[in-house]
C-alpha cells in the first residue's frame, strides 16, 4: 500500500477498515505525515485465502500466460515492421548456377548401332537377294522363325499365354517355302496345316486356357508367316528381285521420311493413345518420300513400270507401312513393352523390324500383280 493513505479521512466508496487510533498504530500529526494536499491512493483490496493446492494451478496458469504473452510479443518483434515490408533473404556467398542451355531433341535410341545394324542386314538381304534367290529365301524363313519366338515368348511372359512355338515355327517355315514353290495356292495350304498343328499340339496339355491358348497360335501364325509369305511371291517373277528390293526400298524410305519430317517439324499427334511419338507431319513426310521414291522405282527399275504406277505404290506403302506400325504399337502398348526383344542393338527385335514390312508386302504384290503382271 502507499504510504499517503495512512492517516487520510474516509473517502466516499471507501471500503477499508474504520478510523485508525493510536491503539492500532496511527501515527502521531505532524507535518511529515499531514500533508493535505497528498494524492490519496486506493487502498489495495483483500485477497481471500486460497488454498495451497489452488494456489499451485493459480500461479502454473500466471505462469503459463505469462510465457504466452512473451511468446506472442517475441513473435511481433520478430515480424515486420509495417505491413509493406517483407523478410529479407539472407544473403549468401554462393553465386547461383548457370542456365542450362536448352535441350536438344533426342531420337531415343543408339543412332550408331542402329545404322551399323541396318547396314549389315542390307548387306546380306541384297548379297542373298541377287546372288542366289534360295538362299534369300533362307533369310525369309530365319527371320520368321525368330519373330515368331519373340512374339510367343512376350505373350507368355506377360499375359501367360502360351502359343505352341514348335508347330509354329516349323508350319511358317513350310508357309513361306510353299509358297515360292507352289505359289498362292501352296501358302494357303501351309497356312491351314500350320493352323491345324496348333489345335492338336495344345490338345498335350492340360485344357485351362486352351482356347486362348490357340487363337493367339492361328493369329501369330497368320501375321508373321503367312504375311511374310507375299515376299517369297513377289520373288517368283522373271523381274522378282528387283520387284523385292522396291518393295523394301519403298517401306525403308516411308519410314525414313517419317522419322525425318516428324522429328524436325512434328507437332500434331497422329494416334497418341497408340504411339505417341507419331506426328501428322511425319506421315505428310512418310508419303512424300515414298511417292517420289515408288515414282522412280517403278520408272528405272520394274520391267514396263510407269512413273505414275509408282506414285500411287508410294501412297499405298505409306498407308501400309504406318498402319503395320501402329498395329505392332497396340500390341506392344498391350503387352506392356516397349520392344519385342533385344537381338539386334538399336533397332529391338526382328519383329520390331519387321512392323511394317509384313503388311506392306501383300499390298506390294497385289498392286504390282496389277499394274505389270505375276511374272
Amino acid at each position: 500500500m502507499n504510504d499517503s493513505s495512512w492517516g487520510a479521512p474516509p473517502q466516499p466508496g471507501y471500503w477499508g477498515p474504520p478510523e485508525m487510533g493510536p491503539a492500532q498504530g496511527r501515527p502521531p500529526a505532524g507535518p511529515a505525515y499531514d500533508v493535505p494536499d497528498a494524492q490519496q491512493t486506493r487502498p489495495m483490496p483483500i485477497v481471500p485465502e486460497v488454498p495451497d493446492a489452488g494456489r499451485d494451478a493459480l500461479d502454473a496458469g500466471r505462469d503459463a500466460g505469462d510465457r504466452d504473452d512473451r511468446e506472442s510479443g517475441a513473435a511481433r518483434l520478430s515480424g515486420p515492421l509495417f505491413r509493406d515490408e517483407m523478410p529479407q533473404e539472407p544473403m549468401s556467398s554462393t553465386p547461383p548456377p548457370p542456365a542450362q542451355p536448352p535441350q536438344k531433341k533426342s531420337a531415343g535410341r543408339d543412332l550408331r548401332a542402329a545404322i551399323g545394324v541396318g547396314v549389315g542386314l542390307g548387306v546380306v538381304i541384297i548379297g542373298s537377294l541377287f546372288i542366289v534367290k534360295a538362299v534369300f529365301i533362307g533369310v525369309i524363313a530365319i527371320a520368321v522363325v525368330v519373330g515368331l519366338w519373340e512374339l510367343t515368348s512376350r505373350l507368355q511372359e506377360r499375359k501367360g499365354i502360351k502359343a505352341p512355338l514348335v508347330p509354329l515355327a516349323v508350319g511358317g517355315a513350310a508357309m513361306v517355302v510353299a509358297g515360292y514353290v507352289r505359289g498362292p495356292e501352296g501358302a494357303w495350304v501351309a497356312m491351314a496345316l500350320t493352323a491345324l498343328a496348333v489345335l492338336v499340339w495344345r490338345m498335350t496339355e492340360p485344357p485351362e486356357g486352351y482356347l486362348k491358348d490357340v487363337t493367339a497360335g492361328v493369329f501369330a501364325a497368320f501375321y508373321v508367316p503367312f504375311l511374310a509369305t507375299f515376299v517369297a511371291l513377289m520373288l517368283t517373277a522373271d523381274d522378282g528381285a528387283w520387284r523385292v528390293l522396291t518393295f523394301l526400298l519403298l517401306t525403308v524410305v516411308s519410314d525414313t521420311g517419317a522419322y525425318a519430317i516428324g522429328w524436325r517439324f512434328g507437332k500434331n499427334k497422329l494416334a497418341p493413345r497408340i504411339s505417341p511419338g507419331k506426328t501428322r507431319e511425319g506421315l505428310f513426310g512418310a508419303i512424300s518420300f515414298a511417292m517420289v521414291a515408288g515414282a522412280l522405282c517403278m520408272q528405272f527399275l520394274i520391267d514396263d513400270g510407269k512413273w505414275w504406277q509408282g506414285l500411287l505404290l508410294g501412297l499405298a506403302v505409306a498407308c501400309s507401312a504406318t498402319l503395320g506400325d501402329l498395329g505392332e504399337s497396340m500390341i506392344k502398348r498391350d503387352l506392356g513393352i516397349k520392344d519385342m526383344g533385344t537381338l539386334l542393338p538399336g533397332h529391338g527385335g526382328i519383329m520390331d523390324r519387321l512392323d511394317s514390312l509384313l503388311p506392306t508386302a501383300p499390298v506390294v504384290w497385289l498392286m504390282l500383280v496389277i499394274f505389270v503382271g505375276s511374272s
